[in-house]
């Protein structure tokens, strides 16, 4: 589904992601671990199309378009306007995008992220947990076969966290490929296929979850991190 060739990134003289070669199965679940300044948000950006890679090359499916509506993105910015009602928003969306059945896609999702009896308060009246939900609810209204989700836990409180994991786990056997950027450990296990970790723009590590022991696997990250 995904195909990432010497991918580089510099911004000026800094080079931010350094010669990326991944490949990510239709249906895959990835998970992508690092500290902070690793690089996964330029690369989750670059996927999206809202970055230009400095070098390399990136293939969705046959070919990478300038718009491919086949993607939707999660970061832990919303990217929803806080004075509109959740329905405002998504409709806002499906119309700039000149989405067909609209009303069927936002019912259909309001039901299914458990939002149906919130769909016409403002969002800055939502909590984090339900704003990330409606933000999630944006990113599917097209119906896309790739999802990126960028540090999607930020700010989440323990229950808002398990709902948005049983999210993903619905998401996931939906057949969806999807990303995950995120820098806690646990949560990124936990529905991932595979894991890879990048520091300071280079993957250094990947291996099927599978085949990983959480307890060894916080050794062997921390030591990758620190250079060991």
């Amino acid at each position: 589904m995904i195909e990432i060739e010497n991918l580089s990134k510099y911004f000026g003289h800094f080079l931010a992601l350094n010669k990326i070669n991944l490949i990510v199965e239709k249906g895959e679940f990835l998970t992508i671990f690092g500290p902070n300044g690793a690089g996964k948000s330029t690369l989750i950006r670059i996927l999206s199309n809202l970055l230009r890679p400095t070098e390399g090359k990136i293939k969705i499916g046959e070919d990478y378009p300038e718009n491919d509506y086949r993607i939707g993105v999660i970061s832990h910015s919303t990217f929803l306007y806080d004075n509109l009602t959740a329905k405002e928003n998504l409709y806002f969306y499906g119309k700039m995008n000149d989405l067909p059945e609209l009303k069927t896609r936002v019912e259909k999702l309001f039901v299914q992220l458990g939002l149906k009896n919130r769909e016409g308060d403002l969002v800055r009246n939502f909590s984090r947990g339900m704003q990330q939900r409606l933000s999630i609810a944006r990113a599917l209204l097209h119906n896309p076969q790739i999802l990126l989700f960028d540090e999607p836990y930020t700010g989440l409180d323990q229950h808002a966290a398990r709902i948005l994991k049983n999210l993903l786990d619905e998401l996931h056997s939906e057949e969806r490929t999807i990303i995950l950027t995120t820098h806690n450990l646990a949560q990124g296990l936990e529905s991932s296929d595979r894991v890879v970790v990048l520091v300071s723009g280079r993957i250094i590590y990947q291996e099927k979850t599978k085949n990983i022991i959480p307890q060894e696997f916080e050794k062997i990250y921390f030591n990758l991190v620190e250079g060991r």
